[in-house]
């Protein structure tokens, strides 16, 4: 038990102490925001990993390859290396350092008015808020279960927890987020390794017997053909798959200010694209882990017959069979500990990046030109924080599968953010009314989905290509757009 709790305490002194070092030298926002624009591309990759996949990775990911038949959502993800990455490199990036934005919303002002830019900043704080109270959610479920904890102290530990990352985020700014979010993107890694290489122990007959098992269960399986309508549209296959891969994951990188923040924080476009392929490569090595745990835990309890596999799943706790695992059957001396520093890490990561984020939107999009002190800066990101406790406790009042309430939160803003984008970007008759039309389409296109029993996969592309579809039709019912709105193109 010393030992446990001096591995957390150890881990969150260096946080807080990162925290404290990268607040040194900082004078304006340009400092705060985006680092002086001359980060590292190492750092930025794996920062942009850790905080796109902790706290989602930690519970969500081992659940569903535990639970479900196949590795589908890892065709998913696979589209971020594969299929979203050229993209970005290709569209996206040229138009940023271009304009040389801070806020990537900054793009919507200039090609249709700065009315669409505030309402495009509006949903991403909506969807930011959202998000990191899922996330503080997500990480609060396994905290209850190795902690033993009630209703209460839950509520304390997610205030502690999201106190503590507000605190080196506000003083330490972007840099504080990128170098915390680097060191906890290799604590995820390598103690999701430590957990396989120790779950794989407890497997009779080793890897040959758990690869048997699997393949008999198909659990390996990445496709999944529809066998009608209702199956394509209500339930994972590989087209809602594929759906989700490309319009939310490209979404996530490609017009999500988290993401877009720490492009313009690097001095070049070729660090830029270096970071992304550090990203890539993360994502691809580290979710596969994931997996490969969960499928692991599916093998074992499958040879012991144990009752927390079929009970977790009876009463709608998937989520916490990881830690219910590691906890019970593999209670090594200091593995608590070192699982507290790697969910603690979960949440900071999640946490750290969105009210930073949310702060820069607000001075660069709904501030702009008025030019607010470093202190008020702090003092917005203290806030944000603040609100994302509030809602994560609201969240978890509210209850629900973390896992696919997340999906269906980044499906139904970041695809009508996509959108959007895409409208200004390749669509030359594209206005000011078309964009407002497009925004109003796509939010209400999603909104249908759910009474209709539409899978969450869906919903990127739902909210998406309604969004560029009625956009370019209203657009030719008013006048083009003006010589100087082009230009931002």
């Amino acid at each position: 038990m010393l030992l446990d709790t001096l591995i957390c305490v150890v881990y969150l002194a260096v946080v807080f102490g990162i925290g404290l070092w990268c607040s040194r030298g900082q004078h304006n926002n340009e400092d705060y925001f985006v680092g002086g624009r001359r980060m590292h591309w190492m750092p930025i990759g794996l920062s942009i990993f850790a905080g796109t996949f902790s706290a989602l990775s930690f519970v969500g990911l081992p659940k569903e390859a535990a639970y479900d038949d196949n590795y589908q959502i890892y065709v998913a993800i696979m589209f971020i290396p594969l299929v979203v990455t050229p993209i970005v490199c290709w569209l996206f990036l040229p138009l940023y350092f271009r304009l040389k934005v801070t806020s990537c919303y900054e793009y919507l002002g200039l090609r249709f008015h700065p009315g669409v830019q505030k309402l495009a900043s509006l949903l991403y704080g909506m969807y930011t808020i959202l998000w990191m109270g899922n996330m503080l959610v997500a990480v609060g479920k396994i905290l209850q279960e190795v902690m033993q904890l009630n209703d209460w102290q839950l509520a304390g530990m997610l205030i502690g927890v999201g106190l503590f990352a507000t605190l080196y985020t506000s003083i330490g700014g972007v840099k504080a987020v990128v170098w915390t979010d680097a060191l906890q993107a290799f604590a995820l890694g390598l103690g999701m390794l430590f957990v396989l290489y120790c779950a794989m122990g407890k497997i009779d007959g080793g890897v040959d017997q758990w690869w048997q098992v699997a393949q008999e269960h198909n659990k390996f399986q990445l496709m999944r053909l529809p066998t009608s309508w209702s199956d394509l549209v209500g339930s994972a296959n590989i087209y809602s798959v594929c759906a989700f891969g490309f319009f939310v994951y490209l979404a996530g990188h490609a017009v999500q200010f988290t993401a877009v923040q720490r492009y313009v924080s690097m001095p070049s476009i070729q660090a830029a694209r270096k970071s992304l392929i550090v990203n890539g490569l993360m994502v691809s090595s580290v979710c596969l882990l994931f997996f490969m745990v969960g499928t692991t835990l599916f093998v074992y309890y499958q040879q012991t017959g144990g009752s927390d596999y079929a009970s977790l799943a009876a009463e709608g706790k998937g989520d916490q069979l990881l830690p219910r695992f590691i906890v019970t059957v593999i209670p090594q001396f200091g593995m608590a500990g070192l699982l507290l520093a790697g969910l603690f890490a979960a949440a900071m990561s999640s946490i750290d990046s969105g009210i930073n984020s949310l702060t820069a939107t607000v001075v660069c999009d709904w501030l702009a030109g008025r030019h607010p002190s470093l202190r008020t800066s702090r003092l917005l990101c203290f806030g944000f924080g603040l609100a994302t406790i509030v809602a994560a406790l609201a969240l978890q009042a509210a209850g629900g599968d973390v896992f696919h309430v997340l999906m269906q939160i980044a499906g139904t803003f970041l695809g009508v953010l996509l959108g959007l984008f895409l409208l200004g970007m390749l669509v030359r008759r594209a206005n000011t009314p078309g964009a407002l039309a497009g925004m109003a389409t796509g939010l209400l296109c999603v909104a249908a989905a759910g009474p209709l029993g539409v899978s969450e996969q869906w919903y990127g592309a739902i909210s998406c290509l309604p969004t560029l579809l009625a956009g370019w039709l209203v657009s030719y019912a008013f006048a083009p757009p003006t010589a100087r709105q082009m230009q931002a193109n």
